[in-house]
This record gives C-alpha cells, sequence and structure tokens, in this order.
C-alpha cells in the first residue's frame, strides 16, 4: 500500500479515516478539496486543480482523499488500494451535521454554525442513485487493485486497528 485514495459520499468520514490511515502508515496525505478551494469558497480553475493533483499522483507514496467524480477514474488508475466508504445516506448527512462550525484541516474555511448548502446537502441524499452506481462501475474495471469496501464506521475504524495492531489485513 503505497497509492491510497479514499472514497464515498461526502460526510462519510473520508479525511478522518485518511488521517488515521496516515498517522498508521506514515503516507503522505493530501485532500482534494485544499487542491480544489480557496479561503474564500471560491475554486482554483480546472487546470490549475489538475495540475496540483497530477503534482501528488506523481510522487511516490500517497493517500488522496475526496470524490470528485471528474478525476476518480485517473486516480484509480493510478493507486494500488482503494478505500470506499460505503455508508447509509443518514451517516453521511449526520457527518455533515455533526462537523458543522468546526475547523477541519481537510477544509480551507469553517462552514458557520447553521450554515448548510442545500445542493451540497442533495447532492449526499442523491448519493447512492446517482453517484454510487458510477463508482461501483469504477471499482468493476478495476478489480486488480486492493479494493477495501466498508459498509460502517465500525468496519472502518476495525481495519484501521488492525493494521495499527501489525494484522495482516486482506479482503
Amino acid at each position: 500500500m503505497k497509492k491510497v485514495i479514499v472514497i464515498g459520499c461526502p460526510g462519510g468520514g473520508k479525511s478522518t479515516f485518511s488521517r488515521a490511515l496516515h498517522e498508521i502508515t506514515g503516507l503522505p496525505l493530501f485532500h482534494l478539496d485544499m487542491l480544489k478551494w480557496n479561503t474564500d469558497k471560491t475554486s482554483v480553475s480546472k487546470p490549475i486543480f489538475l495540475e496540483r493533483l497530477q503534482n501528488v499522483m506523481e510522487q511516490d507514496k500517497w493517500i488522496i482523499d475526496g470524490n470528485y467524480g471528474s478525476t476518480m477514474e485517473m486516480r484509480m488508475a493510478a493507486c494500488d488500494t482503494i478505500f470506499f466508504l460505503d455508508y447509509p445516506t443518514e451517516v453521511c448527512i449526520e457527518g455533515v451535521i455533526s462537523r458543522n462550525g468546526k475547523p477541519r484541516p481537510d477544509m480551507p474555511w469553517i462552514e458557520k454554525v447553521g450554515e448548510f448548502d442545500e445542493e451540497f446537502m442533495k447532492l449526499i441524499r442523491n448519493y447512492n442513485r446517482d453517484n454510487r452506481p458510477k463508482v461501483i462501475a469504477l471499482l468493476e474495471k478495476y478489480a486488480d487493485k486492493e479494493i477495501v469496501i466498508f459498509g460502517s464506521r465500525e468496519d472502518a475504524a476495525e481495519y484501521l486497528q488492525k493494521i495499527e495492531n501489525g494484522i495482516k489485513v486482506t479482503e
């Protein structure tokens, strides 16, 4: 495990999982949101985002946390390990609500308490219908990669505990 991507519905805990994996493995961690967004909630241009992402992917080792469907296949092709946090919608909505108003190392700004982007919440509510099938199709296409799918936060925590304890984990 040298080149890792962590994907799943927003609010599922990709960044939290990625930070824990980084702590255990020492692999450098990169958050797509930090490559894409400015502190004033504006995004960089697509060419700049792609250049930043390409610079990360050219490194020998990395964990890349985030979805961004337009670059997902490129990241799957380049990685050796894929973690898919395949959680129920309610878990993801709860995750977004619980992090509201808190500083996050994976975002260049802090959401104001009680401030929820309705378009973002709609994306979460519709993720399993609109985005999950595309992710599953890509996972099937890249079945030669090490693919670990978690159905719950408990499954992910158990996996992390095992690798932290040096237990070889194969799925």
